[in-house]
């Protein structure tokens, strides 16, 4: 066969028996020609099978974008908003970076949440950066999603990859009046799911009643995801009034469904399952006078019957923990606060924390305590388990639990938490005070802030180095009131190198002061900008 002749074989030849002559090689398939002409021939193929295309039918052209009406954001604020988005960067510990310039990443939510303080509306051309930024950091996306608003939820329903915003923003913009019934019912029946999360809540606020009906109409075909989040939404604005349906949800299909019922009916000093939950923790716990002084003395439950699981006591308890213990700290969590005074002599709660407890039960006891004060949001017995503030950590009559005293600290009042946390770092140092910190309200002023600073100042003078104190540096550049930066200015120098300190640490915290007052400085200008 000639060369000719074999080209044009070639160039006559299938797609499918050009691509079986290009897999097994020209020197295997001789009829294929030369590989030069082998590749003549697919390219000709390639435009011939394009030219062949049938044009697809054309999709349904997308409704048109619904209104925002909130007033749109000033130029300033726009730019800003354009410069954070374009630092995608992760969060990361102040502290532990290098640099005196702050970090954008951290800003961003802070930016937002002032935005959605103010209502104002997102850009329209900033929307897909925005969104593309919630998908990349979950803690973005209920601030994000909220200032996106419905045109945000609008876009993510175009896209694919942000489907998450379709579950997840609030949709509180696009809800109808909670008194137009019809309107409500049509959104509740076909709408997103943040939407109908979001329509309960507002129905709710308005009319309670109403609300509760709207759920229960649709709660039997719901998923258990669902379902799960709906009864969760109940906790605002939680009443006795809604003890029948939670009771009833005490025999959902799902474990957990039954569970947060449970945790919620127990949330109402005065319902049914917490005077159950009360007689079977009373049994349990009671006052022994029979020594030198009186004792709290516990018998923990030896079994774990159908009606206690029914009311919410999971059976079987987390690896490493012993089932009566586990079983007796669920009684103890969910009985009412106001059970103790009356089974333990009267006394206040300050005076029952203080009592011992026989036989090692005083830990378990206690932090079935703050889990049933933070549960009931009960400030007297949050104060008496927090302790004093200047004790030493396990020293002291309240938990020694960072993480419950956050707990605890979380219920009182705004005012009272950020004095309680002041004088713990005036008597401990940062070193334990991370937690504390972070339940805190922001922006931290007076005694909080300046018991911040002058820490800090202390551990810059004993020398250790300022990422030992990272995850407070990065809270202090987000939570300290920005009018503390002329406080720090006088920090940002190089302090001289004192014999015994760590080398190069001064040049470290001068580095660290300078960015934590640039930092502060931007957050006042953010601020401004948005205030317009």
């Amino acid at each position: 066969m000639s060369g000719t002749t074999s080209a044009a074989a070639v160039r006559s030849g299938s797609w499918e028996e050009l691509v079986t002559s290009a897999l097994l090689g020209t020197d295997r398939r001789p009829a294929a020609g030369k590989p030069g002409e082998l590749l003549d021939a697919a390219a000709t193929q390639t435009l011939r099978r394009r030219a062949g295309l049938v044009p697809a039918a054309a999709g349904e052209r997308p409704k048109a974008a619904p209104p925002d009406e909130r007033p749109a954001l000033p130029e300033a604020a726009r730019r800003r908003l354009a410069m954070l988005l374009a630092d995608r960067s992760a969060p990361a510990h102040a502290g532990g970076r290098r640099g005196s310039a702050p970090d954008l990443g951290e800003l961003l939510p802070q930016w937002l949440a002032i935005a959605n303080e103010r209502g104002l509306r997102a850009p329209a051309a900033l929307l897909p950066t925005l969104l593309d930024a919630a998908r990349a950091r979950t803690d973005l996306r209920p601030q994000a999603l909220t200032f996106a608003g419905p045109r945000g939820l609008w876009l993510a329903r175009l896209n694919p990859e942000w489907r998450f915003a379709l579950r997840g923003a609030s949709g509180s913009a696009t809800l109808p009046d909670p008194g137009d019934a019809e309107s409500v019912r049509l959104l509740w029946d076909e709408g997103l799911f943040a939407e109908r999360v979001a329509l309960l809540g507002a129905v709710r606020a308005y009319d309670a009643e109403a609300g509760r009906a709207l759920l229960a109409a649709t709660w039997a075909t719901e998923r258990a995801e669902d379902r799960l989040m709906f009864l969760d939404s109940l906790r605002e604005g939680l009443s006795a009034a809604d003890e029948p349906f939670l009771e009833r949800a005490l025999a959902d299909r799902s474990r957990n469904v039954r569970s947060t019922a449970a945790e919620l009916l127990s949330a109402l000093p005065g319902s049914a399952l917490a005077g159950r939950m009360a007689q079977r923790a009373t049994t349990c716990v009671s006052l022994d006078r029979t020594g030198e002084g009186p004792l709290i003395s516990v018998e923990a439950p030896h079994e774990c019957d159908a009606a206690m699981q029914r009311d919410g006591v999971a059976p079987r308890p987390p690896a490493g923990r012993g089932e009566r213990s586990w079983w007796l700290g669920q009684l103890v969590e969910s009985a009412p606060l106001d059970t103790w005074r009356a089974r333990l002599g009267g006394r206040t709660a300050r005076d029952i924390v203080v009592l011992p407890v026989a036989d090692g039960w005083r830990d378990e006891l206690h932090a079935a305590w703050c889990r049933a004060a933070v549960r009931q949001r009960d400030a007297e017995w949050s104060r008496a388990l927090l302790g004093t503030p200047s004790a030493p950590p396990g020293e002291g009559s309240g938990t020694a639990s960072l993480a419950e005293r956050a707990k605890l600290l979380s219920i009182l009042a705004e005012g009272e938490r950020a004095d309680w946390v002041a004088r713990f770092i005036s008597a401990h140092g940062l070193s334990e005070a991370f937690q504390l910190l972070g339940v805190c309200v922001v922006p931290w002023a007076g005694a909080l802030g300046r018991a911040v600073v002058d820490a800090l100042e202390i551990a810059r003078d004993a020398g250790s180095y300022p990422w030992s104190f990272s995850g407070v540096m990065g809270l202090a550049e987000r939570c300290l009131d920005p009018s503390e930066a002329a406080r720090l200015e006088a920090l940002t120098a190089t302090p001289p190198e004192e014999e015994g300190a760590s080398p190069g640490a001064g040049g470290y915290w001068a580095e660290a002061f300078q960015r934590l007052v640039a930092t502060l400085r931007l957050r006042a200008a953010m601020r401004e900008e948005l205030l317009g």
